[in-house]
């Protein structure tokens, strides 16, 4: 049996187990579900998967794409129940807008790099929108404002390069760090010597700050929430090898200095150089 067919079989059984699940007789959670029940499933399952793929787990990767695969199968079952669409309706409705949007591949276009294919996807959208009676929209217009911080100007300068808002390299991007970087900097001296706090223009520069810095993720081609996540994973990894360096000695952080955390810190970035450690 070749990919597509099996691909096609392993789809109709989980189709069918569906059915049987929703179904007159079939489970009784599963039959109580709603599209808006499911939504923090569908929110957890997506989450999973981004963890699987870090720790490099391909067996719990594949685990955890089938468990979103179900959220996407769930809601499509509901959606037919409630006269709607069903599963064959999502995949005939991307398969076509996959197709619409890749005239380089699909049809005539000539496209120079990924630059311009991401220019010409705005473009094909912007037109679908127009064929749909909708008004314009902003060019950074779309991102949905549920998504992190960080993935969300991301997405937005992304969408702001695409129509020509960029800098020319990195140097300016670096520039622009640096200078929000001094402006928080101006904000918090004030508190330093001896004036009142603005916490609110020490909150906006920070911010301007951490807009820039997933800019220049953007412009590295570095994901900038990936990049903190996998600090934070660095960070607990070394806060748990200080907790037990201090445990075998009958002590606790809060019995220890800085100074002598700081030197379990730094053993236990030695030890994830030489591959002793995790991190």
């Amino acid at each position: 049996m070749d990919a597509h067919a099996a691909a096609q079989a392993a789809i109709a059984r989980l189709l069918g187990i569906m059915d049987r699940l929703r179904d007159p007789g079939g489970c009784p959670w599963d039959r109580e579900q709603t599209l808006r029940s499911l939504t923090p499933y569908l929110l957890e399952e997506a989450h999973e998967v981004i963890e699987a793929i870090e720790a490099g787990d391909a067996i719990h990767h594949r685990e955890e794409l089938g468990d979103l695969l179900f959220q996407v199968v769930f809601q499509s079952r509901i959606a037919r129940e409630e006269g709607k669409f069903d599963f064959a309706a999502v995949c005939d409705t991307i398969a076509e807008k996959l197709t619409r949007r890749h005239p380089h591949v699909f049809g005539d276009v000539s496209v120079s790099g990924s630059r311009e294919v991401v220019k010409n996807w705005e473009r094909i959208k912007a037109d679908e929108r127009k064929a749909k009676g909708e008004g314009p929209r902003s060019a950074v217009g779309g991102v949905p404002a549920a998504l992190p911080a960080l993935v969300r100007g991301e997405r937005i300068t992304e969408k702001a390069a695409a129509v020509g808002s960029d800098w020319p390299d990195v140097a300016g991007v670096l520039a622009k760090v640096r200078e929000e970087l001094s402006e928080l900097e101006e904000a918090m001296s004030r508190a330093r010597s001896g004036g009142a706090p603005d916490h609110g223009r020490v909150e906006h520069e920070l911010g301007d700050l951490l807009f820039a810095l997933a800019n220049l993720g953007r412009f590295v081609k570095v994901h900038p929430e990936e990049a903190l996540r996998a600090a934070v994973r660095r960070f607990e990894s070394r806060f748990h090898h200080i907790e037990e360096r201090l445990r075998e000695q009958g002590r606790t952080p809060r019995e220890s200095t800085l100074d002598e955390m700081d030197r379990y810190w730094n053993e236990a970035k030695r030890r994830e150089q030489t591959g002793d450690g995790s991190s």
